[in-house]
């Protein structure tokens, strides 16, 4: 099985990266005319103003004389509440939050300082870059992907369609890694470089290795640790271990662990997916035999082996890491209790 295309996390969280949505998008239809985020009331023209309680768009009676009988522009908070009942009543789970990020990427705030521009008049290219981002979230293309970037660990990561999202489980491997110390590093199925980038950040002392069998990929890793500042990383192409030398004090992955007859149970966000970086085809363990079987050639004795995996997969992994000849293998749970990570070390007695 090839290795993944990004770093991800859970089976049903695993979202997907930009495909630059907000900018050419579908096209707006008619918002940038009216300064209104929201064209669902296509019947009047004008804009939803979030007052769900009256069941009625507002049809043109607030009218701005000094703007030759134009209907006044929408402000910040009255597009807000629009783009969360929108997203609300097409499913989106979380959409609240999913709208205020989306309107204040759309203004070109940070999230944080949203609040603070609520009163002012929505501007028409706002407004239009609003109405896009809301089609593409309701098409179910995750938040990420249509802002192109997500938070990890503290840092802002790029993503796009051809990773994985970064997502808050990943961060339980983090931990793990920099629970003891490390000089060199291999992170396999590198996507996005949140993994490794992230643990050379917390130890720049250490040099590492990303490796993703995507140059599509590798260019966005390359792109995320040039954006961070990150000169001790190196890339390469390679599937799994096929093209790479040398041993290293600490092995990362988190491979595609989903099993092939899982997939279509999955939330419609996982179609942005790549679908390799999902799916191994079959039972979901390729990935970790390929692993094991090629770790020990890499691993110096006490050099360690740390993996993601699905939540109903820590008995079989830590078997094929006993098969492998680690030891001290041990299943770590991510914040919402699930089994998330296994670990293991190599012993002095390991051959390749």
């Amino acid at each position: 099985m090839s290795a993944p295309t990004g770093d991800g996390a859970g089976t049903a969280d695993r979202g997907t990266a930009d495909t630059g949505a907000a900018d050419r998008g579908a096209a707006d239809t008619g918002a940038a005319d009216t300064g209104a985020a929201d064209t669902g009331a296509a019947d009047t023209g004008t804009a939803d103003t979030g007052a769900a309680g009256d069941g009625a768009a507002d049809t043109g009676a607030a009218i701005n004389p000094a703007s030759g009988g134009a209907p006044p522009k929408k402000t910040a908070a009255e597009a807000l509440r629009a783009a969360t009942l929108r997203l609300r009543a097409g499913g989106i789970e979380g959409a609240p939050t999913d709208a205020r990020i989306l309107l204040a990427h759309a203004m070109d705030l940070a999230r944080d300082r949203l609040t603070l521009h609520l009163d002012a008049p929505l501007a028409p290219q706002a407004a239009t870059r609003l109405e896009t981002m809301l089609q593409a979230r309701l098409a179910r293309q995750p938040v990420a992907q249509i802002i192109g970037h997500r938070g990890f660990y503290g840092r802002d990561f790029r993503v796009t369609p051809d990773v994985l999202d970064p997502r808050p489980e990943t961060e339980t491997l983090i931990e793990a890694a920099l629970a003891q110390p490390f000089a060199s590093l291999l992170d396999l199925g590198t996507g996005s470089g949140c993994i490794l980038l992230t643990l050379l950040a917390e130890r720049p002392a250490a040099r590492g290795l990303g490796t993703d069998i995507s140059s599509a990929a590798l260019q966005v890793a390359r792109d995320n640790a040039a954006r961070l500042g990150i000169a001790h990383a190196r890339f390469q192409q390679s599937n799994w271990f096929e093209t790479v030398p040398g041993q290293f004090d600490l092995i990362t992955a988190n491979p595609p662990y989903i099993a092939a007859d899982e997939m279509t149970a999955l939330a419609p966000e996982l179609g942005w997916e790549p679908r390799g970086a999902l799916t191994d085809g079959g039972d979901g363990l390729g990935a970790y035999r390929a692993i094991c079987a090629g770790a020990a050639r890499h691993l110096p004795p006490a050099g360690r082996l740390i993996v993601e995996i699905g939540p109903t997969q820590s008995a079989p992994v830590s078997a094929l890491f006993q098969a492998a000849g680690l030891a001290d293998i041990r299943v770590l749970r991510d914040l919402d209790g699930r089994p998330r990570i296994v670990t293991g070390t190599a012993t002095s007695g390991q051959t390749g």
